[in-house]
C-alpha cells in the first residue's frame, strides 16, 4: 500500500465522519425542543441561540445539510470505487458499493440519528456553530436549490404558503405534558393542574357551578333571628337572598357583613336590617367560560356570582373556588362538608353518586370519560342510554360497565361503575 492509497483511505474516513455529522445535526435540530431551546437561550446560552435561528429557516437549514451529507457520501464512495478498482479489478465496483453501503448506512445514518434521537438538546447545542457556518459557506448554492424546489412545486400546484396545523397550540402543549408525564418528568398532579388550566377556555359556567338543586339561600324576609341562624349552619361565607321564590334572588349576604352588623347593633339580632346589608346579586350567563369569568372575578374583586339561562332562570351559583378547583383540584377548608361521593372498591369498581361531576371523577380514578355532553355522571348514563333508567339496569360503554343502583323520581342518584378490560369491552360492543 504506497502513500497515495494512505492518503484515499484517510480522505474516505475523513467524508465517513463528515457524513456522520451532518446526519446526526439533521436529527438533533429538528427532533430538539423548540421550548428548552427557548428557556436556555432566555438563559444566556449562545449556541441555544444559534441553533433557534437556525431553526427559523428551515428550508435552508435542511439544504445546507443534505448538500453536506450528499457531497460526503458521494465524495466517500467515489474514492472507495476509484481504489478498489484498483486493487480488484471490475470486482471492485462490487466490493465498493457493499463496504460503502455497509458503512454509509450503520456508521453515517443509523448511529449518529440514534444518538441525536436519544441526546436531542445536547447534539444540537454541539452542532450549532459548526452547522451555521456550513449554512453560511453553501448559501448561494441552496438559495439556488431552493428557488427550483419552490419552482416546481409551483408548477405541480402545491401552495407553500398555505400551511395547515394539525393541532392547536393548547392540544401541542397538552400532548407534550402528556409525553413527559409517561417519561417520568411531570408527575399526575402537575399534569392534570396543567391541563385544568388549559381547558378553562373549553369550559363554560354551567359546567362547574353548584346547580340551584344544592343551592343554599335564605328567604330574605324571615325574622334576623332565623337568618342569623341559617348562616351561622351554612358552610359557606356567601349565601344568596330570595323573596317569596327561590328564583327571585334579591341580593347576597356575607357572613362578615352580618358579624359587622351584629356587633354595630351591640349584639340585638332584633335591630339588624338584612337588606340593607345585602350585596347586589351580580348574574352572569350560562354560556360565560371560564376563562372570561375568571378575569371578571380578578376585574370586579368578588368570587361570588349567580348563574342564569338565556331567559334569565336562574340556573346556579359560581364561585371563584370552583374555577381554581379545575385547576388545582379539589379545594377543603375547616368548614367544608366532606362528601367526595365517591367510594372505590377492592374488586375495582366505584361507587360513585349520581351528581359527581365527570370531570372530578376522571380527576380522581384518572379515567377518561367524555363530558362534552353531560357535566354529571348520572347525566352522562341519562345520555348515552337515552332513557332515564331504573335501578337495576346496567350499560356498557366507553370501556366501563354502569349499574344504576338507586334513582329518585326521575334522578339517578347513586350508580356502581367498573372498569372493563379490552376483551370485555369488544364482547359488549359485538353484543350491542
Amino acid at each position: 500500500m504506497d502513500t497515495i492509497d494512505i492518503i484515499i483511505i484517510v480522505a474516505i474516513f475523513v467524508c465517513l465522519v463528515a457524513s456522520f455529522f451532518f446526519s446526526g445535526s439533521e436529527t438533533a435540530l429538528t427532533a430538539a425542543s423548540a421550548a428548552r431551546l427557548a428557556a436556555l437561550e432566555s438563559g444566556g446560552d449562545k449556541r441555544a441561540a444559534i441553533a433557534n435561528r437556525l431553526l427559523e429557516k428551515p428550508e435552508r437549514l435542511i439544504g445546507a445539510i443534505l448538500l453536506g451529507n450528499n457531497l460526503a457520501n458521494i465524495a466517500a464512495s467515489s474514492l472507495a470505487a476509484g481504489i478498489l478498482l484498483i486493487w480488484f479489478g471490475e470486482l471492485g465496483i462490487a466490493y465498493a458499493t457493499l463496504v460503502m453501503t455497509a458503512l454509509i448506512v450503520i456508521f453515517s445514518e443509523v448511529m449518529p440519528k440514534t444518538i441525536a434521537i436519544n441526546h436531542p438538546e445536547r447534539m444540537a447545542l454541539l452542532s450549532a456553530r459548526p452547522i451555521a457556518a456550513v449554512v453560511a459557506f453553501l448559501g448561494p448554492i441552496t438559495l439556488a436549490v431552493e428557488a427550483i424546489v419552490r419552482w416546481f412545486l409551483r408548477m405541480v400546484g402545491f401552495k407553500l404558503e398555505a400551511t395547515e396545523n394539525v393541532l392547536t397550540g393548547n392540544e401541542e402543549l397538552r400532548g407534550a405534558v402528556d409525553v413527559l408525564h409517561k417519561e417520568g418528568s411531570v408527575v399526575r398532579e402537575e399534569r392534570d393542574m396543567f391541563g385544568g388550566l388549559l381547558d378553562l377556555k373549553d369550559l363554560v359556567v354551567s359546567d362547574v357551578m353548584i346547580h340551584r338543586t344544592n343551592m343554599v339561600a335564605i328567604e330574605v324576609d324571615s325574622p334576623p333571628e332565623q337568618i342569623v341562624r341559617e348562616v351561622l349552619a351554612a358552610p359557606y361565607t356567601r349565601i344568596p337572598l330570595y323573596r317569596d321564590n327561590p328564583q327571585n334572588i334579591v341580593g347576597v349576604i356575607h357572613a362578615k357583613d352580618l358579624l359587622r352588623e351584629l356587633e354595630a347593633a351591640g349584639g340585638d339580632v332584633s335591630k339588624i336590617d338584612i337588606p340593607s346589608i345585602a350585596l347586589a346579586p351580580w348574574f352572569v350567563p350560562d354560556t360565560t367560560n371560564l376563562s372570561d369569568q375568571l378575569k371578571a372575578f380578578l376585574k370586579r374583586k368578588t368570587h361570588f356570582a349567580l348563574v342564569v339561562d338565556e331567559y334569565g332562570e336562574v340556573m346556579g351559583l359560581v364561585t371563584l373556588e370552583d374555577i381554581l378547583e379545575e385547576i388545582v383540584g379539589d379545594i377543603a377548608d375547616e368548614h367544608d362538608v366532606t362528601v367526595s361521593g365517591v367510594r372505590p372498591h377492592i374488586d375495582g369498581s366505584v361507587t360513585v353518586d349520581g351528581a359527581v361531576p365527570i370531570r372530578d371523577l376522571n380527576r380522581v380514578m384518572d379515567w377518561n370519560l367524555p363530558d362534552d355532553e353531560a357535566t354529571t355522571i348520572a347525566g352522562l348514563v341519562i345520555h348515552e342510554a337515552q332513557l332515564i333508567p331504573e335501578a337495576g339496569q346496567i350499560f356498557t360503554f366507553h370501556g366501563f360497565r354502569f349499574q344504576v343502583l338507586r334513582k329518585s323520581r326521575n334522578r339517578i342518584t347513586l350508580l356502581r361503575i367498573t372498569p372493563l378490560s379490552r376483551p370485555e369491552t369488544e364482547a359488549a360492543e359485538r353484543a350491542a
